[in-house]
């Protein structure tokens, strides 16, 4: 049984262990995300994307019911992360994001009046929205942004 979920987290600094700047970006922590990522999810069977921006992540995750599980629990425990919350967890009849063993929206292209679209403010901010807008506002910046490492 294929199901997705949605989460979001804010990005740690390794360098204090508290929560990152919003200001300041991670490429250091996303890149090591992004590729401990593909690596575990293509022998898995896990596809997905993240969105990374303002220190927060928002991550789709896609598979088997338990390979989702077990990597949504190992996202809990993992100390690049803290606040992690579910958004969304569904069963799904087919991927959308089959074509990604993890892709990654590039925010600097971002149009904030796409964010502003399913916000009260044009800044990534999925804590303040439910679960399906936060989903909704995924789809759009994967149709409007750029897609990294579509692999």
């Amino acid at each position: 049984m294929l199901v997705r979920l949605l989460y979001v987290s804010r990005a740690v600094d390794q360098n204090s262990g508290k929560p990152a700047n919003p200001e300041v970006p991670l490429a250091e922590e996303s890149e090591s995300i992004m590729s401990s990522s593909r690596s575990y999810n293509m022998s898995n069977g896990i596809t997905g994307i993240l969105c990374y921006g303002g220190g927060i992540y928002l991550q789709a995750i896609e598979g088997g019911r338990t390979e989702v599980n077990k990597l949504y629990n190992h996202i809990i425990r993992d100390t690049r992360h803290t606040d992690v919350v579910l958004l969304h967890y569904q069963e799904i009849r087919e991927r959308r994001f089959s074509g990604w063993t993890m892709g990654q929206v590039n925010l600097s292209k971002l149009n904030t009046s796409i964010v502003l679209k399913y916000s009260e403010r044009p800044e990534l901010d999925p804590y303040s929205v439910s679960g399906d807008v936060s989903m909704a506002l995924l789809e759009e910046l994967m149709l409007t942004a750029s897609i990294i490492g579509r692999a």
